[in-house]
């Protein structure tokens, strides 16, 4: 199976005040190139999905950063636009690019349940979380959604599909919209590098 990772990098970061991705961690690594470095070392390929302000910003952290100029359109156009550059994958992690603390076994472990026919979301404690993956079976009608419709869509849409994959990582539950976030998840979870 090839699965890749797609990482939604593209917000406009309205209640952190600056840009999120570039506030720095505790071990000196910004939120966008912790989030990065933990999905590279689970994902091979990574592409990542910004829009101009942003990507001068993060250039130095990844490599497949594609400029999406219509991003205020919203997170539902910003995947649609993303999704097209996994033509020959069996599927896909959508991530969140203000997620630092995912452990790297997490993503492992999620791709490893990927499948071409399914949906999955982990879950903690039976609460859903982040990242979502889709098999390429529904990249197609992933890369026809628009506005601020994201996934979500699609996995009402097709319920006998999604499979709930619990996981030991409580971070699939948290991004960071605010400083409080940032300051709050830095305590609850160790940024010590991997």
């Amino acid at each position: 199976m090839k699965i890749g990772a797609l990482v939604l990098a593209a917000g406009f970061s309205n209640r952190f005040g600056s840009v999120k991705l570039c506030a720095q961690l505790e071990n000196g690594e910004t939120i966008f190139q912790q989030t990065v470095n933990r999905l590279s070392a689970a994902i091979p390929h990574i592409e990542i999905a910004t829009r101009k302000e942003v990507a001068p910003l993060i250039e130095d952290f990844a490599t497949n950063i594609r400029v999406f100029n219509d991003a205020e359109k919203g997170m539902g156009s910003t995947l649609a636009y993303g999704i097209q550059y996994f033509k020959g994958f069996d599927g896909c992690l959508v991530c969140l690019a203000d997620m630092p603390f995912i452990e790297p076994r997490t993503y492992a472990h999620l791709a490893g349940k990927l499948r071409r026919d399914n949906i999955i979301i982990p879950t903690f404690d039976d609460k859903p979380g982040n990242p979502v993956g889709f098999g390429v079976n529904f990249l197609p009608e992933l890369s026809a959604l628009s506005g601020n419709q994201g996934g979500r869509t699609l996995m009402e849409k097709h319920a006998k599909n999604v499979i709930r994959v619990p996981v030991d990582d409580p971070a699939i539950l948290y991004d960071i919209d605010t400083q409080e976030d940032l300051a709050q998840l830095a305590r609850k979870f160790s940024t010590t590098n991997y």
